[in-house]
């Protein structure tokens, strides 16, 4: 128990800690709160369940890493564990009996947990510190050719090292400090390494042991006193700001889904994303929530192949323009800077694929590419700039309906074979399922081979099947990726009309990307619409028995994740169990497979431009890794992902053949 006169002393410092503290927080809320639209609390008791978990469980930091991040578990952990450690202290400076817990088992265990804990965080923190300023790990570092901010990389180093010798001290001296304790007392078998210590002070008079023990004891409270009122601005406020984002998660199972814009609102000034003024409080919460570990970009296909677009950079760039100008953007939001002036360039803003690695592997749930996709929407709708060959696709899919920009008959792939059965919906209206042919099918060779291919499983499975034929249009994917939300909201208002007109209740598609639009972003236009991949109903028809397949080896033979099948609508086991039925031997797995798939790079409508200036072409690394794995067949199930590995082998004469699964089904039908 302390004296009256450190008694009066400690509640001084945590009024005024208090104080302080609340200064700090209150601001950093004012800046979150002043961002677009409303927090979603929908379902509050599962979102809580899902934050508690994050926070408890790190499972989200273990995703990967492992090592590293289990080593940053255990500091985490002991965060936690030392908010009871702090309250207990506190209490104990007024009653030297108080024990949390009690003297009990769950006491006894508490105080095992603490002294555990105490050295794996000590221990952890060390190994940190000298991986950050010794060894000066690759991982931690972000590319010259990417935008930071002035003060970004002194800042954060500046900023770990104060975190991490507060955690050390902090932690360490409190622990310290219950060895001088127990060397006055006795050991203490429920704490084994502060028993240890405490066996190297024996002899100590009693009154110096009291004075060390005192010592310690104030400067670890007077260093979580004083660092409290920090908090809201180190990058360590992503240990309480982590499990916010995860509970206001607009799509917590998902990603989030840009909203449509409402062009009949006379009173809108801004479409788009141009300054931090016009984000969501979710996306102002991610900059908070950052962890700045590198762990995006590590997994970003634009980032890997030496583009300027880093994700993180992008949430750093936020947080420290934040941190510094937060009070201009509650008083002065007309004179922001835009994005492109301080938090990315051109180049890194179109190298972006939207494959949604980032926010996968994001262990506080940011999404980088939801502001990405805000920025394009500016960029396109308000300025009018974006990259030239984008033009053409745009100016296809307005006149055209596709973005090929061809004027020609969309049943034209399917006068090639004439065995084919494809009738229309006006010729079979009693159909039960509308296949969704998509543009590449109707327009593009290598997609007109699947097109195929699907039909004529269809055919022998006799499913009771229609195409719209001319009346089908592009679904709009491209240009909602490429910012263009006025020439989407055109397209999917028109296809909407022309499905719900047909009567369609069930979709099938050989495109991932219409896939994705059919299912998940028509219904903001009034289409609501059970969608399927075709690989999930390949797999249910060869379940079913009604697709009978002659079964052999195929060597060689791996599967590449299309992202917007696999991250982005959560199917992996369809595609493998549709290959497998096939072949003998099962699939090989590349480094990068289901949810940590490296993407083929046609994406968010790189397909309708040329790559952003960078080291190597994205499909040809993603192709390299089928090299490794000594592929002689790669099985995709999107036709953009077909076009780019074809292209991939053809440029580097790998000698690997890319098929679509449904051409590798329909080559082995009985």
């Amino acid at each position: 128990m302390l004296s009256l006169i450190e008694q009066l002393v400690l509640i001084v410092a945590v009024l005024l800690s208090a104080f302080f503290s609340y200064q700090s927080f209150s601001k950093m809320f004012k800046i979150i709160k002043s961002g677009q639209g409303k927090l979603t609390v929908d379902h509050p008791a599962k979102r809580f369940f899902k934050a508690l978990k994050v926070l408890i469980l790190q499972n989200t930091v273990l995703k990967s890493r492992f090592l590293i991040s289990l080593i940053h578990a255990f500091i985490a952990w002991t965060f936690i564990l030392y908010f009871l450690v702090n309250l207990s202290d506190l209490i104990r400076a007024f009653d030297s009996e108080f024990l949390l817990f009690g003297h009990s088992a769950p006491g006894r265990w508490y105080v095992l947990f603490v002294d555990i804990f105490s050295v794996l965080a000590v221990v952890s923190m060390a190994i940190f510190l000298l991986r950050r300023f010794l060894f000066k790990s690759e991982q931690l570092k972000i590319r010259e050719n990417v935008r930071l901010l002035p003060e970004v990389e002194a800042g954060i180093k500046r900023d770990s090292l104060i975190v991490g010798l507060f955690i050390l001290f902090h932690v360490g001296f409190r622990w310290l400090g219950e060895s001088f304790l127990l060397a006055h007392k006795g050991a203490d078998p429920w704490q084994p390494a502060a028993s240890f210590f405490a066996n190297l002070w024996i002899g100590m008079a009693p009154d110096t042991l009291n004075i060390l023990y005192h010592f310690c004891w104030w400067l670890a409270i007077g260093l979580i006193l004083a660092f409290i009122p920090y908090f809201p601005y180190s990058k360590h406020a992503h240990l309480f700001m982590g499990p916010i984002n995860f509970f206001f998660k607009k799509h917590p199972e998902g990603y989030t889904l840009l909203e449509p814009i409402d062009f009949e609102d006379e009173e809108a000034e801004q479409f788009g994303q141009a300054t931090l003024a016009h984000q969501e409080i979710g996306q102002l919460i991610d900059a908070y929530a950052c962890i700045m570990c590198n762990r995006c970009q590590e997994v970003c296909p634009a980032y890997t192949t030496g583009k300027e677009l880093s994700p993180s950079a992008l949430e750093i760039n936020k947080r420290y323009f934040l941190n510094s100008n937060g009070q201009q953007l509650l008083n002065d939001k007309e004179n922001l800077p835009s994005f492109l002036e301080f938090a990315l360039s051109e180049s890194a803003l179109w190298a972006c694929t939207t494959c949604g690695a980032c926010v996968e592997v994001c262990p506080v749930g940011n999404e980088p590419l939801y502001d990405l996709l805000g920025i394009r929407r500016d960029r396109v709708l308000m300025e009018s700039q974006f990259p030239k060959q984008l033009q053409n696709a745009f100016v296809g899919m307005e006149r055209n309906g596709n973005p090929w920009n061809m004027n020609e008959d969309r049943l034209a792939w399917t006068k090639v074979d004439q065995t084919l059965k494809v009738p229309t919906v006006k010729e079979n209206p009693d159909f039960e399922i509308l296949y969704w042919v998509g543009c590449a099918g109707a327009f593009d060779q290598k997609g007109q081979r699947i097109a195929r291919a699907f039909t004529k499983i269809l055919n022998q499975a006799q499913v009771n099947f229609a195409v719209l034929g001319n009346d089908e249009s592009c679904t709009g994917d491209s240009a909602r990726r490429a910012g263009n939300e006025y020439l989407f909201a055109m397209l999917a208002e028109n296809n909407v009309q022309n499905l719900n007109a047909a009567n369609v209740k069930k979709i099938v598609t050989t495109c991932p990307h219409c896939l994705h639009t059919l299912r998940n972003e028509y219904p903001q236009f009034g289409g609501e619409y059970e969608v399927l991949h075709h690989s999930q109903f390949i797999n249910q028809l060869i379940a079913q028995g009604k697709v009978q397949l002659k079964t052999g080896q195929i060597e060689g033979l791996t599967f590449h994740d299309p992202c917007y099948l696999g991250r982005h609508n959560r199917e992996y086991d369809a595609p493998r169990g549709v290959l497998n039925a096939v072949s003998s031997i099962r699939v090989k797995e590349m480094e990068n497979a289901r949810e940590n798939s490296f993407c083929c790079g046609a994406g968010g409508a790189q397909m309708w431009k040329e790559e952003e200036p960078g080291e190597e072409a994205v499909r040809r690394k993603r192709l390299q890794q089928a090299q490794q794995i000594d592929a002689k067949l790669v099985s995709t199930a999107c036709p953009f992902c077909l076009t780019m590995l074809t292209d991939a082998s053809n440029e580097t004469n790998a000698g690997i053949e890319v098929k679509d699964l449904a051409e590798i089904v329909a080559e082995r039908l009985s």
